[in-house]
Parts: C-alpha cells; sequence; structure tokens
C-alpha cells in the first residue's frame, strides 16, 4: 500500500489484497476454461505460455519488425502517444509490455527536453544572474537530467526485458529508468503509486483484458492518466480490403525472411483481428472504473490511441 494513504484506504487495499487472494485459485482452477490464440481455440493456460514463447522467439528481431512491418510508421504513432501524454517533470510513468524500452527511451527524451527548456527560460528571465549561479543551474540539470520522473518499465517477458536492458546500455539510458518482471493482470506494484500508466501493442495479448485494465486502474493514482496505444479496427473499406491483404498475405512472409519465424507473426495478425473495435474497448476501459474515456484514431483506424482517467 502506498504511504500516505489514509485508515480506511489501507482497509480498502487489504480488502482488495485479500479479495483479490481468494480470487487468485479459483482462476487456476479454470485454467482449463477456453479462450483464443489468434484464430486457434486453446485453454487459457496453454494461450500464456504460447504468447510467451512468441515474444521469446521474436523479442531479438522485433524492432526491426517493426520498422518492416509499419514501413516505419510505429515510430510516428508512439511519438504521437507522448505528446499525447505531454508529461512533466516529475511524472511517474509505468509502462507495461513495453519490454524493448521503445515508450520509455521516448518519456525520457520528451522529459529532458522540457527540463532544458525550462532552464533556458529561467536563465532567460534572469539576465543578471552571475556566471556561478548560472554555472550552478546547469550542473544541477547534468546532475538531474529528469527531475523527480521516473519510468518503470514492466513486462511479463524476460527476453523482452534483455533486449530492452541492452538497448538502454547502448543508447545510455540509466537515469530514471528501471525493469520489472510483472504479468499486466497481476502487476507487482502497490495502489496509487503512478501518475501514467501505457501499454502500447501489448494488451491485446493478454489473457484477461479486463483484470489487466483493472490492474491498471488499480496502480494509477486519483487523477492518474491510462493510455493505451493498439492496433484497431480500419474505417476506410477500400483501405481495409488492403490492409488484410497486406497482414496476411505479406507480414508473415517477412516474418519468415526476417525473423526466421513465419508462425509468430502469423499469431500476431491474427490477434490483432480479435482484438475488440474502438467503441467496445472504450466499453471495457469504463467498466474498469475510468472517466472521460476517449480514442484517437491515426491511419484510418489501422492503430487507436485510448485515453481515460482515474477521477
Amino acid at each position: 500500500m502506498a504511504a500516505g494513504l489514509c485508515p480506511c484506504w489501507a482497509l480498502l487495499g487489504g480488502r482488495r489484497g485479500a479479495l483479490r487472494a481468494l480470487v487468485r485459485p479459483a482462476r487456476g482452477l479454470a485454467a482449463a476454461k477456453e479462450t483464443h490464440f489468434g484464430f486457434q481455440t486453446v485453454s487459457e493456460e496453454e494461450k500464456g505460455e504460447k504468447v510467451y514463447q512468441v515474444f521469446e522467439n521474436v523479442a531479438k528481431k522485433y524492432d526491426l519488425m517493426n520498422d518492416s512491418m509499419s514501413l516505419g510508421i510505429h515510430r510516428l504513432w508512439k511519438d504521437i502517444l507522448m505528446h499525447k501524454m505531454n508529461p512533466s517533470p516529475g511524472t511517474l510513468l509505468l509502462d507495461v509490455a513495453g519490454g524493448t524500452g521503445d515508450i520509455a527511451f521516448r518519456f525520457i527524451n520528451y522529459v529532458r527536453s522540457i527540463r532544458e527548456r525550462q532552464l533556458q527560460r529561467k536563465l532567460k528571465h534572469h539576465q543578471n544572474l552571475s556566471w556561478q549561479e548560472i554555472a550552478d543551474s546547469y550542473q544541477e540539470e547534468a546532475v538531474k537530467p529528469l527531475g523527480d520522473s521516473q519510468v518503470v518499465v514492466c513486462d511479463i517477458n524476460k527476453e523482452m526485458l534483455k533486449v530492452g536492458r541492452q538497448k538502454a546500455q547502448h543508447l545510455g539510458y540509466s537515469e530514471g529508468l528501471s525493469w520489472v518482471v510483472g504479468n499486466a493482470e497481476e502487476l507487482p506494484f502497490d495502489d496509487n503509486k503512478f501518475d501514467v500508466y501505457t501499454i502500447a501493442f501489448g494488451i491485446r495479448n493478454v489473457t484477461h483484458i479486463d483484470l489487466a485494465l483493472q490492474e491498471a486502474y488499480r496502480v494509477l493514482k486519483p487523477g492518474g492518466r491510462f493510455l493505451c496505444l493498439e492496433f484497431s479496427q480500419v474505417n476506410n473499406p477500400l483501405l481495409s480490403r488492403l490492409y488484410d491483404l497486406y497482414s496476411f498475405q505479406i507480414i508473415p512472409v517477412l516474418g519468415e525472411i526476417i525473423a526466421g519465424d513465419w508462425k509468430s507473426y502469423q499469431y500476431l495478425v491474427e490477434s490483432i483481428r480479435r482484438f475488440p473495435p474502438q467503441e467496445e474497448f472504450k466499453a471495457m476501459i469504463e467498466d474498469a472504473g475510468f472517466l472521460k474515456v476517449d480514442y484517437q484514431n491515426l491511419t484510418s483506424g489501422i492503430v487507436a490511441i485510448h485515453s481515460g482517467f482515474k477521477l
């Protein structure tokens, strides 16, 4: 339980924790319940294992395949997500299913940029500062380039996190960044902890989307924001037909050529088609307790950014 909560919240959190503990064995007993893995029907337990194997297989080629499949447009989609978030210095971000670090690195760059602009404005509006005062300001910026901002990357797949850590080391990201193995359906964090929760191209792979949304709500602070970037339903009939042709005829072939893995990318295409359309997913987010829920279609609905607040 997060520090500073009043006893009534602590009691509620305790009851919820106890309730979750009681529910978990029941979920385990119901492991044989059927769900979908792409277009296949499998048990829930089997889906979790298969999804884990998919991302373990593709982790090393994940970024290259994203560029190849989307012609690099996924980078623009993620940039738009970050601008929509518009984090300020001091923001605590949880990025779920973000193993390779794309959202985390953008967050760090965005906050650094804001901090630099703030410093420049401060110095510009204080023309009578001494050289020492200016030097001290830049020294403080160098020591704490993110201020108190932090991003926690949480992913269930250890191989994806390994790739992310290697990228962070190569690109020089260390300040304000941490990596945690965790399940989106049962996050290893206290209640009311984060300012923003993001999940990009990950929620469709979760076995119980409703549980993942409930966990997102739980770990966000009151006033916190949920942001999800995910493939969605194309709203242009002609583009939809072309998109289907490209998805089923080209993407698995790219997967075989680039990553040596046809089946994993066949699943990824199928999982996109099984994901709820925009209005249905919006209703699921609202059912989890979020308010002011809306979405923004990008590239004619190939992807959408869903947003909601814990108020």
